[in-house]
Formats: structure tokens, sequence, C-alpha cells
């Protein structure tokens, strides 16, 4: 028979293997995002839709770069872009932390550029940045290289 102690922690380890393949914002499904819990790439998707495409696409420059490539890319780096001063002298790269807090307040983050645009919201930063995680990855059909939708964001464009 196995001591009370060792039972214990058995149950537990096994309660918390069970925990972890859970979907949902505390446990498995989820990626660390600035510290936070990731969010969701399809509400993502649809918020890019809606408030990013005005000025980005994933795979065409616009008013603002494109950002099919965005995460572990060096700001202001994309030599077919014409970037502010600030950031082409920003030498930070763009993570979940990094498009968090520059999403939140681009202005605080990088005085001097030029995005007049802020997502307030935590949640829809994670999800946003989710997103982002997910095109960079290619893991959308007409997301990779050769893509020629550069007009759909959220299919390659």
């Amino acid at each position: 028979m196995l001591k009370a102690e060792t039972q214990l922690a058995i149950v537990m380890a096994l309660g918390l293997s069970v925990l972890a393949l859970l979907p949902g914002p505390s446990f498995g499904g989820m990626e660390p995002v600035g510290g936070a819990l990731g969010g969701d790439a399809e509400r993502g998707a649809l918020l890019y839709d809606s408030r990013c495409i005005g000025c980005h696409s994933l795979a065409a420059n616009r008013i603002g770069p494109r950002h099919d490539d965005v995460f572990g890319r060096e700001v202001g780096s994309l030599d077919d872009y014409d970037y502010s001063s600030a950031l082409k002298q920003s030498r930070l790269v763009w993570d979940a932390e990094s498009l968090d807090r520059w999403l939140a307040d681009p202005e605080a983050f990088l005085p001097g550029q030029r995005m007049n645009f802020m997502v307030e919201g935590p949640e829809d930063r994670r999800d946003l940045i989710a997103f982002l995680r997910r095109a960079a990855q290619g893991s959308r059909p007409g997301s990779g290289p050769g893509s020629d939708r550069a007009d759909d964001s959220t299919s390659g464009g």
C-alpha cells in the first residue's frame, strides 16, 4: 500500500495532466503571450479583417507593412517598406510581448512611429497576436510563399 502523500501526489499529477488537455483560457490550447495566456486565432482573423485590413495585409505592403512573417522579424526591417525613423532604429524583434505592447499603445512603445491606432482590449490583442503567429507559421491556406492573394487578409492577402 502506498503512503497517503504518495497517493495524493499521483492523484494531483493525473488531475493536472487531464486539465492540461482541456481547451480554455487557463490550460491547454492556449499559448503564452506577454506573460498572459494566448488567444483565439480564429477570432483574431475576424478582428484583423475588421480593424487592420484598412492599412495592412498579410502578403502585401499597404499604408502599413505586410504581416505574413511578422513573428521573429526585426522591427522596421522590410526593404520594400518606408518605415519611420523610430522603427528603423529600434533594433527590436517582433514577438508576442512586443506586439502586445505595440498594439496597446504604439506611440508609448516607440515614440515617433506613424501608426495612429490602438487595440485597447487585452483579449483582442491576444487574439490578434494568435492570428499573426499562426499566419507567420504558414498554417493558413494561401498564406505561404507564392501566395497571389494580396488583397484577402486572412487567406494570404
